[in-house]
């Protein structure tokens, strides 16, 4: 495990890269056995990349040349354009965290991530977040998110490396999640 690693914001340079990654852990890709080690359930295209490169909202690890993690960083508005980020917004008004009350220009949505099977359990999730939260913090006091139930790797390593807070758990489709947020004043370095 190589803690040798540049983060950065991503720009039209690293698509490729992560859509490698993507396509590596989506969960399409990964067999039942493996989903306990993460996976990621939204497929970007090369112009929603594009889009939210455009809003600064991706933030990259590359390790030589190549992504190694990705994590996505962006507002409410980009990320409507699919059905279950319209259920979150239409919840914000129920949502207050931290003595902030949820609205739509105050909070972002945060993920996916993904990180390479080489850098898990390396310092790289922490890095990569506390590099995001450094560069979202003066747009937004507050970050929202969720995890599907399923991936537990996931849940452990932002509730117990990262500290996010669960707030509740709900359905959408067939599939159940974890509606998590954090304060972005909060470093974890």
């Amino acid at each position: 495990m190589s803690n040798n690693y540049t983060l950065k914001i991503a720009t039209e340079q690293e698509i490729n890269g992560i859509l490698a990654l993507q396509a590596l852990y989506h969960i399409s890709n990964v067999s039942p056995e493996n989903r306990s080690n993460g996976f990621v359930t939204t497929p970007f295209t090369v112009a929603q990349l594009k889009a939210i490169i455009a809003q600064q909202g991706l933030f990259v690890a590359l390790a030589d040349n190549k992504v190694v993690a990705y994590v996505f960083a962006g507002s409410w508005q980009y990320f409507s354009q699919w059905p279950i980020f319209v259920d979150m917004i239409a919840n914000l008004p129920q949502i207050q965290f931290a003595g902030i009350q949820a609205t739509e220009y105050n909070s972002f949505q945060y993920g996916p991530i993904c990180i390479h099977d080489d850098f898990r359990g390396s310092s790289l999730l922490v890095d990569i977040f506390e590099f995001m939260r450094i560069n979202m913090l003066p747009k937004y006091p507050l970050a929202l998110s969720f995890i599907n139930k399923l991936n537990l790797r996931s849940l452990k390593a932002h509730t117990q490396k990262l500290n996010w807070s669960v707030l509740r758990e709900f359905q959408f489709g067939e599939h159940e999640f974890y509606f998590i947020a954090y304060e972005m004043s909060k470093s974890e370095n």
